[in-house]
């Protein structure tokens, strides 16, 4: 009986790492360690995804998510912490497993398929547990069964079924890579509107310079929180203002610009506005930069007498929550809100997607095939492909 265990992402501090363990008493190690979420014993069957805590004389050290790849295979996601990556593969060492490299690891396991294959590439990637799950579900339900299915009905289902799904696949897909690979949020606003003391807030330290000057903030600050499911990077911006910059201002020039740039990156706009001013603080300038955004007007300082008319606000700034990034209150407000206008509430983490280039590439060449024969190699390329 032996097993052995490898840490198969890079070093340094990360999101999520993967541990793999592979070997004829692998799953034996497992069950001593691994307490799954719910009252349910766990079957560690081929094609499983685990969500629970992994443990030792009763304290546990990590919450995790584990695929089962094969009797004797098993990859472990756990955070990125150094020091917990440390303290789990000490626990399989004198559980009895052998630590190895990476790279003796990927040599020691026979090939996989192709999505398969995929699936462990981008289980590296992944910001958060939950990532790491709807990424593994992908490899022997999700994507994969939806794919086999249609070469298994390839003569009785329609193009237009397929169509159907492919996009399908497509729009859950955008969602998904926000659990996946993160989230990318502007703070923008108006000078002194609380942007800085807002993403401070967010990040429980000081990373931006608060005064009650207007345009402190003359670079972007960033920081990323884990909003479960989503790994967050929260980024502060140089005031969007159309009075600013003066013509010899260069440095003031460039920090809007990088903000315009930020901007235009990110997958959710957090509006600033101050809740104790009038509505003339949002100009028409601010407005044209998020025209085409996702945005969440964020009506900060409402501990102070308000003096903003909610009424007068353009029908795609109406997604509004109050907030007091000063004192700290209607930050859970403001959490909730970003979970819905991502689209990740209630999101299934078994929903078939896509993960890939290559794979939302061959699903958008799907959706417009012409004939079965066109669509059956193109859902073959898709299973069976080259990485």
């Amino acid at each position: 009986m032996s097993a052995f265990a490898a840490v198969m992402t890079g070093q340094g501090i990360g999101a999520i790492s993967t541990i793999q363990l592979f070997g004829d008493s692998a799953e034996a190690i497992i069950k001593k360690i691994f307490k799954p979420a719910g009252i349910r014993p766990a079957k560690f069957k081929t094609g499983k995804i685990l969500l629970g805590t992994i443990h030792e004389a009763g304290e546990t050290i990590d919450q995790v998510t584990i695929g089962c790849e094969a009797s004797n295979s098993f990859a472990i996601h756990c955070h990125g912490n150094p020091l917990i990556v440390e303290m789990i593969m000490q626990l399989l060492q004198r559980r009895g497993a052998t630590l190895i490299t990476a790279e003796q690891m990927l040599a020691a396991q026979q090939p996989i398929n192709t999505i398969a294959l995929e699936a462990k590439l981008a289980q590296l990637k992944a910001k958060t547990i939950q990532g790491t799950k709807i990424i593994a579900n992908q490899v022997d339900a999700g994507l994969s069964k939806i794919i086999t299915e249609w070469l298994e009905n390839i003569k009785t289902i329609s193009l237009d079924e397929i169509s159907t799904q492919a996009e399908l696949i497509l729009k859950d897909s955008g969602t998904a890579k926000l659990i996946m690979f993160g989230c990318k949020v502007a703070i923008i606003g108006p000078p002194n509107s609380g942007k800085s003391t807002l993403l401070n807030c967010l990040a429980s330290r000081q990373k931006a310079i608060v005064t009650d000057i207007k345009g402190t903030t003359r670079d972007w600050v960033s920081a990323t929180c884990q909003i479960e499911p989503l790994s967050v990077e929260f980024v502060d911006t140089a005031g969007l203002d159309e009075k600013l910059p003066a013509p010899n201002d260069t440095i003031e020039k460039a920090a809007q610009q990088k903000s315009v740039e930020i901007l235009e990156q990110a997958n959710l706009v957090l509006l600033v506005l101050d809740n104790s001013q009038p509505i003339e603080q949002l100009s028409e300038h601010l407005l044209e930069k998020i025209a085409d955004k996702r945005v969440l007007t964020v009506l900060n300082k409402s501990d102070l007498p308000a003096k903003f008319d909610t009424v007068n606000l353009p029908q795609t700034l109406g997604n509004t929550v109050q907030i007091s990034a000063k004192a700290g209150t209607g930050i859970e407000n403001l959490t909730e809100k970003i979970w819905q206008i991502c689209g990740v509430a209630d999101f299934d983490l078994k929903t078939a997607i896509c993960f890939t280039t290559r794979q939302e590439k061959l699903l958008r060449q799907l959706k417009k095939a012409k004939s079965k024969s066109q669509a059956t190699a193109i859902i073959t390329e898709l299973l069976n492909g080259q990485v």
